[in-house]
């Protein structure tokens, strides 16, 4: 059976977790939230001798998509994101300025090349990637579930004894909820790989959400 290996490469001011996930019989690679250095990301992808297939965003945030659009020039490779998030995308560069403090020079998406929305499963090489739908944090939210490897791509959806912000006027904390439900079912030994912050495993969580 094919290993299937990934890096985690710490990006941005908002210290947001972009993955590299690769399969070595084809050295065909995804990355998962691009956040705002795509430039530097490709250098990780050349360095490993990489055919990059798909860019990945788990939702819509600026600091999870900066770097897509410099990936998509370089690879020519799809970006798959929710359509329900196609909003937050085509604003990026007023979000970005509003909360990082300055003017960001960064070109707001026009499109989604791939809706995760009317997608279940992606396969690349030995790679099979299941599509979660996890809206709360933002309506398009989506974890990405590579069963084989137990590994859960969380996106701002999990994080290590904590979740996503739901005060936003798009977020739903009832949605979330119910995201993470789902997310528990997975087996326990299941790694989550979150969005900001550490690790953490499923079994972890069900202690810490079930402890009251």
């Amino acid at each position: 059976m094919t290993d299937i290996k990934y890096i985690k490469i710490v990006l941005g001011e908002l210290g947001t977790n972009c993955y590299l996930v690769w399969e070595e019989r084809f050295n065909k690679a995804l990355v998962i939230d691009p956040a705002d250095d795509g430039v530097g990301i490709s250098e990780e992808i050349q360095a490993r001798g990489l055919d990059l297939v798909g860019i990945l965003a788990t939702h819509g945030h600026f600091d999870h998509v900066m770097g897509a659009l410099d990936l998509k020039l370089i690879y020519q490779s799809p970006f798959y994101c929710s359509q329900k998030d196609l909003f937050l995308l085509q604003r990026q560069q007023k979000t970005a300025s509003h909360f990082l403090g300055r003017r960001i020079e960064v070109p707001n998406f026009s499109k989604i090349d791939i809706d995760l929305e009317m997608v279940d499963k992606i396969s690349i090489g030995d790679i099979s990637v299941e599509v979660i739908k996890t809206p709360g944090h933002t309506p398009g939210g989506i974890c990405f579930y590579i069963k084989e490897a137990g590994l859960l791509f969380g996106g701002d959806t999990i994080f290590a004894h904590s979740r996503g912000r739901t005060d936003l006027s798009y977020s739903s904390s009832k949605d979330i909820y119910q995201s993470i439900k789902a997310i528990m079912k997975l087996p326990e030994e299941t790694i989550i790989l979150p969005g900001h912050g550490e690790e953490t495993t499923v079994g972890r969580e069900k202690d810490f959400y079930l402890k009251d």
